[in-house]
């Protein structure tokens, strides 16, 4: 399949022009949109020393690459969270809850679902697919929640999101990328947050892309290589 074909599909699908602005998006440089490609690989984040294994294949990189790749690479990045199916719903998808609104109404960035399960339940939906999650003022496992904010990726470091959520009049904020600014904030607010990590919070969003790539009938594969490990 020629890579033209392909870019042209993935821009049918999640458009360019949906990203925020200032993202980057697309590809970095120019290729030869004539090339045969026979693979794609899904990464969350495409480094240097990745560049030079692959013949014949695009690279879909989550996050906007900090050089600029040899190999044919696609960034598909805050258009793929705002858009309908994304990787936001597909949070949302994983963890059982049902989507109900956008969580920042101004960017589309987010969910609001509705839960109506006691914390007990939810915590052990979060804890069955995120181990590592972390928590600011734990509810007692037999309050009901109601109203839950998603947002993959980054949303655990934007004060203003936590603000937002307390307004919005939510029961739990879950998201990635927690600092000691917005759990303090938190514990002010008297509001619950649930921190999935950054990395962790945005791999459900790389398989519901494989899912919607797997039209074009082709190797499909994803790297899922996490940036941070665990000192043991």
């Amino acid at each position: 399949m020629k890579l033209k074909e392909i870019i042209e599909f993935l821009e049918g699908k999640i458009p360019e022009s949906l990203a925020l602005d200032g993202d980057e998006v697309g590809f970095k440089r120019h290729y030869d949109l004539k090339q045969d490609i026979s693979k794609i690989r899904i990464y969350m984040d495409f480094l240097p020393e990745d560049d030079n294994q692959y013949v014949n294949t695009l690279i879909i990189a989550h996050h906007p690459p900090l050089f600029v790749p040899k190999t044919p690479t696609y960034t598909i990045h805050s258009n793929w969270d705002v858009i309908d199916g994304g990787a936001n719903d597909a949070l949302a998808k994983t963890l059982n809850l049902e989507v109900i609104d956008c969580f920042d109404t101004s960017t589309n960035i987010g969910r609001v679902c509705k839960s109506n399960k006691k914390f007990g339940e939810l915590k052990k939906s979060v804890l069955d697919n995120f181990s590592n999650a972390r928590i600011v003022n734990r509810l007692d496992d037999e309050t009901v929640v109601n109203n839950v904010g998603i947002i993959s990726g980054f949303g655990l470091k934007n004060p203003e999101y936590v603000s937002l959520a307390k307004d919005k009049d939510l029961d739990i904020l879950i998201s990635g990328d927690l600092t000691q600014q917005t759990a303090i904030l938190a514990k002010s607010l008297d509001i619950t947050l649930i921190d999935l990590n950054h990395h962790e919070s945005e791999v459900p969003g790389l398989y519901a892309l494989k899912d919607i790539l797997e039209e074009l009938n082709i190797d499909i594969e994803i790297i899922d290589k996490k940036p941070i490990e665990q000192l043991r």
